[in-house]
């Protein structure tokens, strides 16, 4: 990695986190990722060689430390009930590099004294499962979740043909776990598809997607007719009477459990990777997707020894596939302005093959990566589309460049309003700032606003570019102005359009204040951080108040964000439109029986909570804030102790230590809360 400062370090960490946490929320919940599963693993493992150069800023909570979660984070619309693991559902390693197999199984032998094999096994692309058994039945079926609590769908996943409810033969322990993928094949897929394009309904981007999408339906009939499969492949048990995982896997087939026919044992690290190099051709002839290759220590006794790290077996690692790639002209290049404004360059291409589909167009980041393309109008471009998603192009084939192929000029003004763009160097992307006068951001911030997540108003971009172009709305407040009249001068529309909008513009006052926040599309400013303020402060006037020092002391409120946060409430524009909202009904605050304390216990007193706890850092957060006292993420003079669990920050440890303060364990915390 090249030479970096602590200071940009810290903040190329901090950018990574952030993208990462909404990369795994598209990916796990929302199934719409927005990035491929390569440029995924590149951001982590940056992330992952900056914390290693800079342990200091290393913290548990970090994405390069815990499992991506599948889990609802807005308790008050919870779909499934969350149920602990009995055992960590942790998520595997993984590499795109050959010789870093030798590395890990380097790292095997200097821990391992005795020999060993290895199961080599399909990644097959699908969504996580554990299966749990007791006396041949099965009793529950749990997601991954976030590794320590998954979502119980085990109404669902009765209706997948290939899971037995009872076991057959006989041998197995009284209870036990045993996990897997369910995903659904090739055939299943086209025919899901089919079947939407056919009712106007959204297509889903890939088979994975699909599966993860099917597996939460609320009606398991529906779900019945997806066609998913399921493979299973890790055995847990305290009753193991197995001795390699090849013996407990063959055991669980013999039962009646869907098991891969495609596995085999390796007897070093050069015959699991010839058995990659295999696969990387084969898998084009499997009817369903495979992403990659597991290879996992055969020997349990060995895998016992090797134990876990905090998000990983060590006994285990996937070398991943890389994406698909083809080699098109380039014909010309658009640039899409986004919500919040961002110039976005899409090259539109000489249409290709590539991963079962036509592309005709892929995304070309900023400006950044088209000077370090050195991309020209007429280049022969490299496309990738891992994952099935968005394309991008990767490189271009200089040989082939036209002797009249010219570089693109990069716009300096707004391709929607004519703005003169600015350029956020750290995201490296040039903006509009004409944020309240831009056509494309005004109707882009009307459709955040009604998103699911947000108000969840029937406000589709059909709807909102209507009532854009008749002048209808430019303003959020103006959507709790609309009449049925002129809901009905819309083409198309009738007195049941209309009364939907309306009826949902009238629910959307009931949503809590943290929705709202993230609602009104400030920059930087996601569900989780817009939940975390709304706590913190209660109410948008306190938000509204608050100087660069309050927002500062928030864990986890950056430099960037608060300063955005200082600029959205000081424009008056922004102000007169809350105002006005509040004045439509909408909650701008928390209501008392909500944020409601236990006790003033914790009264005046600023914590900060380091590690790993037995509950999550949101809910210990939550148990300080309802009895009173306050948490703040950085420690200082006015820190009144420090919640030490698992794996501390180790300069948290050695600022307090400094200073004299005090540093109390989980277990101390939970004592004085009972006095």
């Amino acid at each position: 990695m090249a030479k970096i400062t602590k200071k940009a370090a810290q903040e190329r960490i901090n950018s990574i986190r952030k993208d990462l946490e909404i990369h795994n929320h598209n990916y796990y919940v929302l199934n719409a990722p927005t990035i491929s599963d390569f440029e995924y693993d590149m951001l982590m493992q940056e992330l992952m060689g900056l914390e290693n150069m800079f342990p200091e800023f290393k913290t548990s909570d970090s994405p390069s430390q815990k499992v991506g979660s599948d889990l609802e984070t807005d308790s008050s619309s919870l779909e499934f009930v969350q149920i602990n693991h009995k055992y960590p559902m942790l998520s595997l390693g993984n590499t795109y590099n050959k010789d870093e197999l030798f590395d890990f199984n380097d790292r095997i032998a200097k821990s391992i004294q005795t020999p060993y094999t290895f199961s080599c096994e399909l990644k097959f692309d699908g969504t996580a499962i554990c299966l749990s058994y007791k006396n041949g039945e099965l009793i529950r079926a749990l997601t991954r979740g976030d590794g320590t609590k998954g979502d119980d769908v085990s109404r669902n996943v009765v209706n997948i043909k290939s899971i037995p409810q009872k076991l057959t033969g006989s041998g197995w322990p009284e209870e036990f776990e045993i996990r897997g993928e369910i995903f659904m094949p090739f055939e299943a897929f086209d025919r899901l598809n089919h079947e939407r394009e056919e009712n106007e309904e959204t297509q889903f981007a890939n088979p994975r997607n699909a599966a993860s999408g099917s597996l939460k339906l609320q009606n398991p009939l529906e779900m019945r007719e997806r066609g998913l499969d399921c493979v299973l492949y890790h055995f847990i048990s305290d009753d193991n009477p197995f001795k390699t995982h090849i013996d407990a896997i063959e055991a669980a087939a013999s039962w009646g459990l869907p098991t891969s026919t495609y596995s085999r044992k390796a007897y070093s690290i050069e015959d699991a990777i010839k058995y990659i190099e295999y696969w990387d051709e084969k898998r084009k002839t499997l009817p369903f997707a495979t992403d990659g290759i597991v290879i996992k220590v055969n020997e349990l006794d060995i895998q016992r020894q090797l134990g876990f790290t905090s998000k990983s077996p060590r006994w285990a690692t996937a070398y991943k596939f890389k994406p698909e790639q083809a080699c098109t002209p380039l014909l010309s290049i658009d640039y899409q302005v986004g919500r919040t404004g961002a110039v976005t360059p899409v090259a539109n291409l000489e249409p290709v093959q590539l991963s079962g589909t036509v592309v005709k167009r892929a995304s070309l980041h900023n400006k950044d990566q088209m000077d370090l393309l050195d991309i020209h109008i007429g280049d022969y471009v490299y496309v990738e589309k891992g994952g099935e998603i968005i394309p991008k192009i990767t490189g271009i084939e200089s040989s082939k460049r036209p002797l009249n192929a010219r570089r693109p000029d990069f716009p300096m003004t707004c391709p929607d309003c004519g703005a003169t763009l600015v350029r956020d160097e750290e995201q490296a992307k040039h903006y509009c700032p004409n944020i309240d006068f831009c056509p494309t951001q005004i109707k882009g911030r009307f459709v955040h606003f009604g998103s699911r997540k947000a108000l969840d108003i029937l406000l589709g971009d059909a709807t909102v570019d209507a009532l854009y172009q008749k002048g209808y709305i430019h303003t959020l407040d103006d959507l709790y102005n609309l009449t049925k009249e002129q809901l009905l001068t819309l083409d198309g529309w009738k007195d049941k359009s209309a009364d939907n909008l309306l009826e949902s513009l009238d629910k959307s006052k009931s949503v809590p204040f943290e929705r709202v926040l993230f609602a009104l599309g400030i920059r930087h400013i996601g569900e989780t951080t817009a939940k975390m303020l709304a706590t913190h402060f209660k109410s948008i006037d306190a938000l509204a108040d608050a100087t660069r020092d309050d927002l500062l002391e928030i864990d986890e409120i950056g430099e960037i964000v608060a300063d955005e946060l200082i600029s959205y409430f000081n424009d008056q524009r922004h102000k007169s439109i809350i105002e006005k909202l509040k004045s439509a009904g909408l909650k701008m605050a928390i209501d008392e029986n909500e944020s409601k304390k236990l006790s003033d216990k914790l009264q005046g007193l600023s914590i900060v909570i380091s590690g790993v706890f037995s509950i999550s850092r949101e809910e210990l957060k939550q148990i300080i804030e309802s009895n009173g006292g306050k948490n703040v993420g950085s420690v200082s003079q006015k820190t009144s102790f420090i919640i030490a669990g698992d794996n501390p920050g180790p300069e948290k440890i050695k600022k307090a230590e400094k200073l004299g303060i005090k540093i109390i364990s989980e277990d101390e915390f939970n004592k004085m809360l009972m006095q």
